[in-house]
């Protein structure tokens, strides 16, 4: 009997075990391939692979299923050494901050497998020498015009004075499209995969350009506040003369338009023959009123 139970549960477990290598599990979002003593699985006998997609399969126990995720990847290009950097155009070295988004094609998954040893060191290779490329060669849309790169005022433009760095910058988009069709046209077939973009999520100067232009806008804020304060100042000493010229203005209206009614009021009293007593009695006023009274020698 001891036998008997033996046999019985070694047969359940190389069962168990025959069953376990028999069969294998795709996950959602992903396709498994087999490989049979190291040559895959293909439906014409060349390259397009028999694919199986989410659920449990059968397999033959000998034969290794290779799944590979069929989701959009999203490859860092600053993972390489040196890989976040790009020369521009006039000699600029940038620091770069850059993903390259792609998925594998169904189609095509002999070559993502089995065509590159390491497909994402190759991809990732690609794209950065690409970048690279794609920026010491882009220039923008628009020449520079030696004219329009002074602003007015002799105020700094970081948009047009600040070299390549600048250019790269303003022009985001269309150094992503430049990049986007060419690896539309190259790249596809090569990897198996199908390219979905390239992402600039940042672009950095050097630390000594970087610090260079911090110290232009600091100085240029300055600049500006000092001249901005100088502005004030002389408006307001403008502002106040021209009150003080009005003022006095005013002041002189009044005292002619009261001389001018003087003269009228003593022209009148002269035309009726009565000006001498006038100034005799305004003369008796004043002399009664007066504490001291000087007479000068000789006067009537």
């Amino acid at each position: 009997m001891l036998l008997i139970g033996f046999a019985i549960g070694f047969v359940a477990v190389a069962a168990l075990a025959l069953a376990t290598r028999s069969t294998f599990r795709v996950e959602e979002g992903y396709l498994a391939v087999l490989v049979t003593f190291g040559c895959a699985e293909t439906s014409d006998g060349k390259k397009r692979l028999v694919t199986y997609g989410p659920g449990l399969h059968w397999k033959k126990p000998w034969q290794k299923a290779i799944t590979v995720s069929m989701k959009e990847q999203n490859l860092d290009l600053n993972a390489e050494e040196g890989g976040g950097t790009a020369m521009a155009d006039d000699g600029t070295i940038l620091r770069l901050d850059a993903f390259v988004r792609y998925v594998p094609v169904e189609e095509l998954l002999y070559e993502h497998l089995f065509g590159v040893e390491r497909h994402s060191e190759h991809i990732r290779g690609l794209f950065t020498c690409l970048l690279r490329n794609e920026i010491a060669n882009f220039r923008g849309k628009t020449k520079s015009d030696p004219e329009a790169a002074h602003a007015p005022g002799g105020r700094f433009d970081f948009s047009t004075q600040a070299g390549s760095y600048a250019l790269i910058r303003r022009e985001r988009k269309l150094l992503n499209d430049a990049i986007k069709h060419f690896c539309e046209d190259r790249i596809d077939d090569r990897y198996g995969v199908r390219f979905v973009a390239v992402d600039l999520a940042d672009i950095l100067p050097p630390d000594e350009i970087a610090d260079a232009l911090n110290a232009v806008m600091q100085a240029q804020s300055e600049a500006e506040g000092a001249l901005f304060r100088a502005e004030g100042g002389c408006q307001q000493q403008i502002l106040a003369a021209e009150r003080g010229v009005e003022i006095a203005s005013n002041r002189a209206k009044a005292v002619e338009i009261e001389i001018t009614r003087l003269a009228a009021f003593l022209d009148d009293l002269d035309s009726n023959g009565v000006l001498q007593d006038y100034v005799d009695r305004r003369r008796s006023e004043v002399t009664t009123e007066a504490r001291a009274f000087f007479l000068q020698e000789g006067a009537a």
